[in-house]
């Protein structure tokens, strides 16, 4: 089988979905590789080192597409510049589109890639169990997000954030409150502990508790509990919504960094900080909205963009784990792998329907959506 890696054409993305490394191993699994020229050399991975791996390095975008019988890719597929179809209608039928897909929110490119005849795995869809944890790229991608979040706001802060006895005075250490204890959200707990923050978290789920305090943050104590579901929480109710916003908002008023990581798959993110309580934060104070991307956390937050409101930097850039490109290739390139040697048996993909890894994250095949909640979400 074919396996193909064309160049991400997302605008500012910067990472590539294999490297040479893995290249050499999909080689020994039986597998033959294309990759499009110069798809890694942003991230930091050249031609020669494709070849070098294995790689048949392909200029002409159409052969890329249409002779992959596996397709692999970061982003979401999306209209091509150079042919103006999206990218699964120029694949061919009975081939396998790998990568990010989300098709709780994707309802159209859903129904495109079962009408194309296209078989997806969605990558955002692996189920968070034990066996699948080598192929969570969700993980593996919002825990260097989670960093990098840290890291902006650091940089965009008017303060320092260690404690710091100098002979002029004392500098007191900046105040950071996360919103979100998933994997981005204990990510940024441990980088702002580094740098010698003071940080307190909110999160909804009390069984996070420990895994915050661990870390040696302060727990804020939720309104109530929320049951989760696939390691996430349920959506809240707005009754619910209203009591949290009561509990953070003297917390955040006093934070010199705010960092939001809360989402509901399939769903808008929830309003946590809405405009009275960035009205209330210092001026120089700063938030990183981690959620831009599904709506924002913070209700002044524009994808995408730098705003500031209030005397308060709002950061709604919905692609963080970019600018980490090298690193972020690495983890995602071997999350591919493991699923590839999960599924493989000599040179090809073997669908098991009944095995649960391929039941979590097989929307379309055969040319029919199969995915249980995607259905439901296209019938609703």
């Amino acid at each position: 089988m074919i396996v193909s890696i064309p160049k991400e054409i997302l605008e500012g993305e910067k990472r590539v979905a294999i490297i040479p490394e893995t290249v050499a191993k999909l080689k020994k699994l039986g597998y033959t590789v294309y990759i499009q020229k110069d798809a890694g050399q942003i991230a930091g991975f050249l031609d020669n080192q494709y070849i070098e791996a294995g790689a048949e390095v392909i200029e002409d975008v159409n052969r890329l597409y249409k002779e992959a019988d596996i397709l692999i890719k970061v982003n979401i597929p999306m209209k091509h510049p150079s042919t103006g179809k999206n990218e699964l209608e120029m694949m061919k039928e009975g081939s396998f589109y790998i990568g990010f897909f989300f098709p709780l929110i994707n309802k159209e490119l859903v129904q495109l890639a079962a009408k194309s005849k296209v078989n997806v795995i969605s990558m955002d869809s692996i189920p968070r169990i034990t066996k699948a944890q080598r192929m969570d790229v969700l993980s593996s991608q919002t825990n260097l997000a989670g960093y990098r979040a840290v890291i902006l706001a650091a940089n965009y802060s008017k303060k320092v954030f260690p404690l710091m006895m100098t002979a002029a005075g004392t500098i007191s250490p900046a105040k950071v409150v996360i919103i979100g204890a998933g994997v981005a959200g204990l990510q940024a707990i441990a980088t702002a502990k580094r740098l010698g923050a003071v940080v307190e978290v909110s999160d909804v789920r009390p069984a996070v508790k420990e895994q915050v305090q661990s870390l040696g943050a302060k727990y804020i104590e939720p309104p109530d509990v929320i049951e989760e579901e696939g390691g996430y929480a349920k959506e809240a109710s707005e009754e619910f919504l209203r009591k949290q916003q009561e509990i953070l908002k003297k917390h955040i008023a006093s934070a010199d960094v705010v960092i939001t990581t809360a989402q509901v798959p399939g769903k808008r993110a929830p309003i946590l900080v809405p405009e009275d309580m960035v009205k209330a934060m210092q001026p120089g104070s700063v938030i990183v909205d981690m959620a831009a991307g599904t709506g924002g956390n913070c209700e002044l937050t524009e994808p995408d963009k730098i705003v500031e409101k209030y005397g308060v930097k709002i950061i709604g850039f919905t692609n963080l784990v970019s600018d980490l490109a090298f690193d972020a290739s690495q983890l995602y390139s071997r999350n591919i792998q493991a699923l590839l040697e999960y599924l493989n048996k000599e040179g090809k993909l073997e669908i098991n329907l009944e095995d649960e890894i391929v039941k979590g994250s097989l929307i379309t095949y055969n040319g029919e959506v199969i995915h249980e909640k995607t259905k439901e979400i296209l019938n609703s």
